[in-house]
């Protein structure tokens, strides 16, 4: 039977072996920092701006696509907010918040191979309207939006 010690060093020399032929991922890094990734969408303050910094026309409303979150967040420093859509030819989803700083809060591309349906948690400094918006194959957009309140800002309030 192998003892811990021998384990641990054997997992140390495989990871030296895996990482001289280059085969351990890099040092993770939000695509925006490395690449230059969607800058402008992200400086984006209205949502005609951030509509043309992604080449996309005007959005529409639909029923087919759906924004969840609370309709009140005790704590704006973290919101639970979720996009999906059942519709086909869905390329991309995007995570609105109408008042903060930067509208965009985050971009999730769209394959047939992942269900388009995702959640994270966003800062949110005051009550606003929180959109999904659907960036279908075809080059339409449809949105949907739901207001949420905030009763403690996130953003230093």
């Amino acid at each position: 039977m192998q003892t811990r010690r021998e384990i641990l060093n054997h997992s140390a020399k495989v990871a030296g072996m895996l990482a001289a032929l280059g085969l351990l991922p890099a040092l993770a890094q939000a695509q925006a920092q490395a690449t230059g990734y969607h800058t402008a969408a992200f400086d984006a303050k209205t949502m005609a701006d951030l509509m043309k910094a992604l080449g996309s026309a005007a959005p529409t409303e639909s029923k087919g696509v759906i924004v969840t979150g609370p309709d009140i967040a005790e704590n704006g420093a973290v919101v639970p907010v979720g996009a999906s859509t059942a519709l086909p030819g869905v390329k991309r989803l995007l995570l609105l918040v109408e008042k903060n700083p930067s509208m965009l809060s985050a971009i999730f591309d769209v394959t047939d191979a992942v269900e388009a349906n995702f959640a994270t948690r966003v800062k949110m400094g005051q009550s606003s309207n929180v959109f999904a918006v659907a960036l279908m194959a075809d080059g339409k957009a449809l949105y949907a939006v739901k207001e949420v309140k905030v009763t403690l800002g996130g953003c230093g309030g």
